[in-house]
Parts: structure tokens; C-alpha cells; sequence
């Protein structure tokens, strides 16, 4: 998951979620799964003359886009993780402050941290994930930055 654009040095910095094998295929698989689930209602209602043409048009209206956004948002990620393994540079996190947070559908709490390392400036961050209770101000954590594209991942939990 990303949180900001971030491409440029004067753009807010984007966190990317470790994405590794068994996650990708996951994406890929959901993903394909919208994509084709629709369409294939559809088929089976002209092959069998089954009452599934409205169905089968909804799905395919609403899973076929939803399924094209979360496979470009899995290749996204997945380039970001490839760029991170090969040009990141270690780092540290330092958290700066620990707040809840809620949109109405999902809360949790906002970890600010000051990220810092070699050949880069430093910059802060926000990180909204799960209540933790190891998180304190002050831990440090360690993180991959790629500094020309303002990417960051977070290595530790």
C-alpha cells in the first residue's frame, strides 16, 4: 500500500508494503479472478440460456474495472519492492509521536517518524497500521529508503 505520490524530491514521501512472492501471486490471482468472473457468467448464459444476463453484465461492469485496479496496483507495488531491493539505501525510523486514528470504516493508530540515513535528507513520515503495543516515541526501526524517488518501506513486524 502506498500513501503519497511521491516521484520527486519535493513530493511527499510513499511507503511501500513488503510485497513478496506468495503475496504477489495472491494479487495477480484476485485480481484475474474479477477480471474474468464477470465475462464468464456471461458465456454461460449464452451457452446454457440461463437467466444470468443481468447478473452477468454487473459483474462484469462492476469486478472487470476493480479487477484491472488491482492488478496494476499489485505491478506497482511489486516495481517499487524491486526498486528498493536493488537501489535502497538502509535507514532508520525514529518514531516521533503515537496517535489514534479513524475514517469511520477502519482505525487504528498514526505512527510519525523521522526517517533518516546516509545520502539522503531527512524526512518525516506517517504510518497508519494496527495498534501495537511494542510501538513507543523514541524506537527506532529500520527502514529502505529510495531517496531520488522518495520511496520508503518499513523492514521490521
Amino acid at each position: 500500500m502506498t500513501d503519497g505520490p511521491g516521484s520527486s524530491e519535493g513530493a511527499e514521501p510513499t511507503r511501500v508494503d513488503r510485497v513478496g512472492a506468495a503475496g504477489a501471486v495472491l494479487l495477480y490471482t484476485s485480481a484475474a479472478g474479477m477480471c474474468v468472473w464477470g465475462p464468464v457468467l456471461l458465456g454461460f448464459t449464452v451457452f446454457t440460456d440461463a437467466s444470468m444476463l443481468v447478473p452477468g453484465i454487473l459483474v462484469t461492469v462492476l469486478c472487470l474495472p476493480l479487477g484491472i485496479a488491482l492488478w496494476c496496483f499489485a505491478s506497482v507495488e511489486r516495481e517499487h519492492n524491486r526498486l528498493l531491493d536493488t537501489v535502497g539505501v538502509p535507514a532508520a525510523g525514529e518514531i516521533t509521536d503515537l496517535s489514534t486514528w479513524s475514517d469511520g470504516d477502519d482505525s487504528g493508530i498514526a505512527v510519525a517518524l523521522r526517517i533518516s540515513g546516509p545520502g539522503f535528507t531527512a524526512f518525516d513520515a506517517t504510518w497508519k497500521r494496527s495498534p501495537d503495543a511494542g510501538l513507543r516515541v523514541g524506537l527506532r526501526i529500520a527502514v529502505v529508503v529510495d531517496p531520488t524517488r522518495r520511496l520508503y518501506r518499513i523492514e521490521t513486524r
